[in-house]
């Protein structure tokens, strides 16, 4: 039977997880492999696993609770290794890099931003700073036939659309970073431009929290931030 991986820790980490469930159903008995300075914590795979509430639930939850006792470095829901023997033979090999990961990542969590911009209010600055742009639009109102203006006012204003947000997004980047210990850049979606993790010392959340409230208030009622922590660091890992 394969073997889930929940996370990496030192093999000095308390490693309590008499209390604690893993995934299946019914849930799998945690247990621990060990290979000199560290360890990882793991179950029997069940089959057919699949990101289901209940066992999304567990996984976090025996996540939250060895980062809670100490350094740790989580896998992300549905890691499998072959068995055993094979991850401690990983851990063996690599021991010195995750200690170096854990030693980096101790006392950290992850906070997640994703900013959007509203299409209306970005649309309305474009035409008021684009000269090009405000005859464009006026040719494809007073000519139905105006098909290629169409066009070219489409592709101005998605060339706006994606200058101006990639502005935004690294100098919101730049105001955040200060309050973080390191950051990771996400590719930006169709709906925000800003998609970015940050690394923080668990006694700075008050500061970072802080830093990203006075962003949102700086840019104002246009723009929307979506903050999704405290994480495990699973950017950083």
């Amino acid at each position: 039977m394969s073997t889930y991986v929940y996370a990496i820790t030192g093999a000095d980490h308390p490693l309590r997880l008499d209390d604690l469930q893993g995934v299946g159903d019914p849930p799998s008995p945690l247990r621990t492999v060990i290979s000199g300075p560290v360890a990882a914590v793991v179950s029997d795979a069940p089959p057919g696993l699949r990101a289901k509430r209940r066992d999304v639930v567990a996984h976090e939850s025996v996540l939250e609770a060895l980062m809670a006792d100490g350094a740790t470095l989580p896998m992300r829901f549905g890691l499998l290794g072959p068995d055993d023997e094979r991850v401690a033979e990983v851990l063996g090999r690599d021991a010195r890099s995750y200690q170096e990961r854990l030693a980096e990542l101790d006392g950290h969590v992850e906070y997640h931003l994703k900013a959007a911009r509203d299409e209306q209010d970005m649309l309305l600055e474009i035409m008021a700073g684009s000269e090009e742009a405000r005859e464009l639009n006026r040719r494809t109102r007073t000519d139905p036939g105006a098909h290629d203006d169409r066009i070219a006012l489409g592709e101005l204003v998605a060339r706006e659309v994606a200058a101006r947000g990639e502005a935004q997004a690294e100098e919101t980047t730049k105001r955040l970073a200060p309050a973080a210990a390191r950051l990771s850049r996400g590719e930006p979606g169709a709906t925000h431009f800003l998609n970015v993790s940050f690394l923080v010392p668990t006694a700075s959340t008050d500061t970072f929290l802080h830093a990203v409230r006075e962003e949102a208030e700086r840019l104002g009622e246009g723009y929307s931030f979506t903050l999704t922590g405290p994480l495990p660091p699973y950017s950083f890992v």
